[in-house]
């Protein structure tokens, strides 16, 4: 029998105590924009409640509340203790669990969600076993659904907020374009790996799942959005026409391949 996996001591510290995971889709316009586009894309897929899903590396529970909200049955794992009770707090089944070692029996899900762990798995490896534990625990016919960090979100970011400008921040973005991994130690994130859609999507297909089609979530605006409110030194509502505008590119660029590489993160959904 394997080892069972451990978590980065960083992941557990990051998000246990330097990072509020719970607004990170609330508290900026890219943020939200991020929440609305996987909530619809989403919606597009997901077979109709109730049904039973897992939100594997749930975080605070964003995802699952208006999952069980829309009436489906929603099981939320995450290896932060934080986030665990935290979305116990808001009402979600939750326990401390990992992607790669799922607590759930063979077919146990009618939806597999995987919207985070694939970030903070830097190996192929420990990528290639979270996805199996995905396919395992979802019914024949079941849908999974992948998001991953686009390989040129940085370029956008940076440029946006102009800190490309710095030499450091230059040389970090330089070095995640050429190997697909962030350096903690250049910047307030933890080590992660950024995919190329053409990745996500060989890996989704080499876990064994079918039907794969990939998003761009947040399309070619999003970066604007952090620029306007870097400008403005405001959070842009909803109804501004900025996030508007992003919005319907995000929309426009579903079904052009080319655009993905566009988005800040991407969203993969397929059937086992």
């Amino acid at each position: 029998m394997s080892a069972a996996p451990q978590v980065a001591p960083e992941i557990l510290h990051f998000y246990g105590s330097d990072f509020d995971e719970a607004t990170r889709l609330t508290g900026t316009a890219d943020g939200r924009l991020e929440l609305v586009r996987t909530r619809e894309l989403l919606r597009r897929h997901l077979p109709g409640a109730p049904a039973d899903v897992i939100d594997v590396g749930g975080g605070p529970g964003v995802h699952a509340a208006w999952l069980a909200g829309d009436g489906y049955r929603v099981h939320l794992v995450d290896p932060v203790p934080r986030h665990v009770e935290a979305a116990r707090r808001a009402g979600v089944d939750a326990a401390v669990g990992d992607a790669r070692a799922l607590p759930a029996g063979d077919g146990a899900y009618d939806v597999t969600l995987v919207l985070g762990p694939l970030y903070h798995l830097l190996e192929r490896d420990d990528r290639d076993r979270a996805l199996a534990e995905a396919r395992r625990v979802t019914r024949p016919g079941g849908l999974v659904a992948a998001a991953a960090i686009g390989r040129y979100a940085s370029v956008f970011e940076h440029t946006a907020t102009t800190l490309l400008t710095k030499d450091r921040v230059h040389d970090a973005v330089r070095d995640i374009l050429t190997t697909g991994r962030h350096d903690p130690g250049r910047k307030g994130f933890t080590a992660a790996y950024f995919h190329t859609a053409a990745e996500l999507e060989d890996e989704l297909r080499e876990a064994g799942l079918g039907e794969v089609t990939l998003y761009g979530v947040e399309g070619p605006g999003w970066a604007q959005l952090k620029a306007v409110e870097q400008d403005t030194g405001r959070v842009l509502a909803e109804d501004h026409p900025a996030f508007a505008a992003a919005l319907r590119a995000a929309r426009l660029a579903d079904g052009y391949p080319d655009l993905l590489a566009a988005a800040s993160h991407l969203l993969a959904v397929a059937r086992r």
